[in-house]
Formats: C-alpha cells, structure tokens, sequence
C-alpha cells in the first residue's frame, strides 16, 4: 500500500539525524497547525468532508505521541 505525503514527510521528520526531539516536535506541531488551518478552512467552504486531512491530522498526532511530546487538546469540546 502506497504511503501518503503526509506520511512520508512524518517519516522523514522522524528519521532525520540532524534534528534533536524538541526539533521534531517543534516542525510536527507546525504540520499539525497547518493541516487544522486547512480543515477549519475547509469546514467553512465547499470542499469535499473527505480530504484526507483527517487521516493526516491522525499521523502528525501518532507521530507526537511516538516522541512522548505533550498532547494539546485543542478543538471545540475543550476549553
């Protein structure tokens, strides 16, 4: 099974010898705050509710926990 970009750039984050773990999780919540960019964007508009961008938000998320980073709740049901 073919991987996505999304996977593959979480890969190479992951695999990159040149940056420390805080390096890791600092360019992971980046993707992270993008991708949540792109689906309240596209909750207000007309794109498709499949983009993907559920499935990327999950292996941006894994990948944190992978690093033990701390988990941000974020979203309408927190405060």
């Amino acid at each position: 099974m073919p991987i996505t970009a999304m996977e593959k750039t979480v890969r190479d984050i992951l695999h990159d010898g040149q940056l420390r773990k805080s390096g890791k999780i600092d360019r992971l919540r980046e993707l992270q705050s993008e991708a949540r960019g792109i689906q309240r964007a596209g909750s207000e508009s007309s794109m498709s509710a499949d983009d993907g961008l559920q499935d990327d938000l999950r292996v941006i998320e894994k990948a944190l926990l992978d690093l033990h980073a701390d988990t941000e709740q974020k979203g309408a049901a927190t405060l």
